[in-house]
């Protein structure tokens, strides 16, 4: 028996903000949904804000429905996504309970049952259908699927009954699969073993340039790169790479790479090599444009053209490039960079950030930095004021009395208005 997963993600077109710098941060709809097919090898998307997960005979991969519901969700909290999942034995039926329902897992068989306390607005009706309906005394798919069906065909039409049918899994509803993205990938292979990793730093060249050349015509950049290294002793070592920024600049794919060789044991030889790019994004050609505008503006040849947009493409801003090199060899996460958040609390007023994240809503720091010395561990002060609730005219610090000749404040710390409980 069919078996369909509906993903519902109730806040997609609006939480893109909180979902910046995560790893799914800016995937449209259907990328989400070729992300989706390490659950199953059909997923379609369902617009504006759901995917549908075609399970049949998957389920059990991931230790039965209820734990692949489980890991899917939990894997899209950690990126930042709040979504809510249902399965159940038509797409219809688990639209609905992914969005009105209150169990997960429909019992196979039991579609009839668990929609009938369900809202009609849950059968994907327009909204006047529905309201209409509801003024009928219509008010749940279980009263309109025991309604008599010609007075219903000839007042809504069959678009109704249609999704009535659809949900009850009395009519078809095929699914418009996404297509598996094409890994980026080539392979280069030796006549003879290579031993020595000066051998292996010369093939990762051109390894890059092949790459980098499909990635170009298909309007690309690499996100993340595997090297990897194919022994005769038929073992295989793999060589990870992450790249801060889509690039498919050869000369800074090759230096990254180059820099980790000491980390691959030959063996007794390579015989083949191959540079996998697992996760590609859209990397369009404005900068080469521009750069070639700028050249034919100057008075440059055609030969000076396509000099210069090899060179544009074959090395990234610096700091892009800093940071892959930083990242990869002391670790993504301890390559950050501090931004401002709105919050009266010092200790709640930064945060940490990916290096090349885009500015958050707070984009500037205050004008004036506070505290002026914030100390590792609390230390008493004793303040001395003229008048109460008036700035110290003096305080004592560490046994010794300091005069105060201009002060500002005092500065109220209590925290945001808008997370108070009320």
């Amino acid at each position: 028996m069919r078996r369909v997963v509906s993903l519902w993600l109730p806040a997609w077109t609006t939480d893109r903000l909180r979902r910046s710098g995560t790893p799914l941060g800016d995937v449209t709809l259907d990328e989400l949904a070729a992300w989706c097919l390490r659950y199953a090898p059909l997923t379609a998307a369902d617009p504006p804000d759901g995917v549908w997960i075609d399970a049949t005979g998957c389920a059990h991969l991931f230790g039965g429905e209820a734990g692949m519901l489980a890991d899917l969700t939990d894997r899209l909290a950690r990126a930042g996504i709040d979504a809510r999942a249902a399965v159940a034995d038509t797409p219809g039926a688990a639209h609905a309970m992914a969005r009105y329902g209150r169990h997960g897992v429909v019992p196979r068989g039991a579609t009839a049952q668990a929609l009938a306390p369900l809202p009609v607005a849950a059968l994907r009706l327009a909204p006047e259908t529905a309201a209409a309906l509801r003024r009928l005394g219509l008010e749940r798919v279980g009263a309109l699927a025991t309604a008599p069906r010609a007075p219903l065909a000839r007042r809504f039409g069959p678009g109704l009954l249609t999704r009535l049918d659809q949900a009850l899994g009395r009519a078809p509803e095929p699914l418009t699969p996404v297509l598996p993205p094409e890994i980026v990938q080539h392979r280069l292979g030796f006549l003879e073993p290579l031993l020595t990793l000066d051998a292996l730093a010369a093939a990762v060249s051109p390894l890059a340039e092949a790459v980098c050349a499909t990635l170009e015509r298909r309007g690309l950049g690499a996100r993340c790169l595997e090297l990897v290294f194919e022994r005769v002793d038929a073992r295989v070592q793999v060589l990870p790479a992450g790249l801060a920024r889509p690039t498919r600049a050869p000369r800074h794919l090759t230096r990254l790479l180059a820099e980790r060789l000491d980390r691959v044991d030959p063996g007794l030889g390579v015989e083949a090599m191959r540079l996998v790019v697992p996760h590609a994004e859209r990397l369009g050609p404005v900068q080469a444009e521009a750069l070639a505008e700028s050249v034919i503006v100057g008075g440059g040849t055609a030969g000076d053209v396509n000099h210069a947009l090899k060179q544009e493409f074959s090395e990234p801003a610096d700091i892009a490039a800093l940071v892959d090199r930083l990242g990869n060899r002391f670790g993504a996460d301890r390559v950050y960079r501090v931004e401002p958040v709105e919050s009266d609390v010092p200790e709640r007023a930064a945060r940490r950030v990916p290096a090349l994240a885009p500015p958050g809503p707070v984009a500037l720091w205050p004008a004036l930095p506070r505290p002026a010395r914030l100390l590792p561990y609390p230390q008493p002060v004793q303040a001395l004021s003229v008048l109460p609730d008036h700035p110290p005219a003096a305080f004592v610090w560490r046994r010794v009395r300091h005069r105060v000749r201009r002060a500002d404040g005092p500065e109220r710390v209590s925290g945001e208005w808008w997370k108070r409980e009320r």
